[in-house]
């Protein structure tokens, strides 16, 4: 009885194993499939997670590929403007001139002053016994030389006063910058308050925005009468700015960093070369030093030089060759920083 017992027991037993077996054996390929689906929308997954990181990334470089190339138009654009205003500032018209001399005056009453010049330097040398070979030299040079040494010497001592002054205004604008205000009350407040000529050429960037000219363009507008490499820097760094974007407080500190560091560089080289100044002078000046101990001590022996037609001849030709060995010495000694 026992051993029947067991019996159905171990029947029973392989009954339900086969049961299982034939079971597994037809669930086996659906399983099987359902691993496999997983499997693949889990690649599928993580391929979109890549797919969107690598689509993030490359968003990013073509971000960055267009705001490169931005910035490369923009100063191709500015480098081009510079040149042509660069071309004005080495040789600008008499108009042009005047204006950057700081001077409020029209190009016929400057030709009508000039003449004016001429005719009292040619007076003044018929006054003082000079022969009447020379007065026309006299009356070109007074017409056509002094005045416009004089506006070449106005313009240069206008620049040399905004360059002392233009980074002190750029540090006043990045502190307004900083706490807050606007770039045109950063403007508006050196219009108002910076000593000249710095406070009239950002008067003409607030008449110009006045006018509907952006600030950017009207800063660009200050090399026209503001003859120097910095003046273009300040309209290049703002236009930029505008454009490309950025932190205007820390590109005009940088700005008024290098100004800084320029008018230093320039300083440092004028000392270097005043040895050299002091040579060309001494050189220049040992002709007529001579010639006056000479004549204090022996007129006879000079004066043919002054009363001979032979000696204006050598006079004219030292004069030639003196005039060739300063410029000579001017251009060794001048240096652009």
């Amino acid at each position: 009885m026992f051993g029947i017992d067991n019996m159905v027991l171990v029947f029973i037993a392989l009954a339900g194993v086969s049961a299982g077996a034939v079971a597994y054996a037809f669930l086996f390929k659906s399983i099987e499939s359902e691993k496999k689906t997983g499997r693949r929308l889990e690649s599928i997954k993580n391929a979109e997670t890549d797919r969107s990181v690598v689509k993030a990334a490359r968003d990013r470089a073509s971000e960055a590929n267009k705001r490169r190339k931005s910035i490369q138009d923009s100063l191709k654009e500015l480098d081009e403007k510079q040149k042509d205003k660069d071309r004005n500032i080495k040789k600008p018209p008499l108009k042009v001139q005047i204006r950057q001399a700081g001077l409020q005056l029209t190009v016929e009453r400057f030709y009508l002053y000039s003449f004016i010049c001429g005719l009292v330097l040619t007076a003044l040398a018929f006054v003082t016994g000079v022969p009447l070979i020379v007065l026309p030299g006299v009356l070109v040079a007074g017409i056509l030389g002094v005045p416009r040494w004089a506006v070449s010497f106005l313009r240069k001592r206008r620049v040399k006063k905004f360059l002392n002054e233009f980074p002190n205004a750029l540090d006043i604008i990045v502190r307004a910058v900083k706490s807050g205000l606007p770039l045109n009350d950063g403007i508006r407040l050196i219009a108002n308050e910076s000593p000249e000529p710095v406070r009239s050429e950002f008067r003409r960037i607030v008449e110009s925005q006045q006018l509907g000219l952006s600030i950017p363009d009207a800063a660009m507008r200050m090399g026209e009468t503001m003859p120097c490499p910095e003046a273009g820097f300040f309209g290049i760094v703002i236009q930029i700015q505008s454009q490309a974007g950025g932190n205007l407080s820390e590109a005009l500190g940088n700005l008024s960093r290098v100004l800084r560091d320029r008018k230093k560089m320039k300083a440092k080289v004028q000392a270097l070369s005043m040895e050299a100044k002091a040579s060309a002078v001494i050189i220049g000046a040992l002709p007529f030093v001579v010639a006056l101990l000479v004549y204090l001590s022996s007129p006879t022996y000079i004066m043919p030089l002054f009363t001979t037609s032979t000696g204006h001849i050598i006079l004219g030709i030292s004069a030639i060759w003196m005039s060739i060995g300063i410029f000579v010495m001017r251009k060794m000694m001048n240096f652009e920083v």
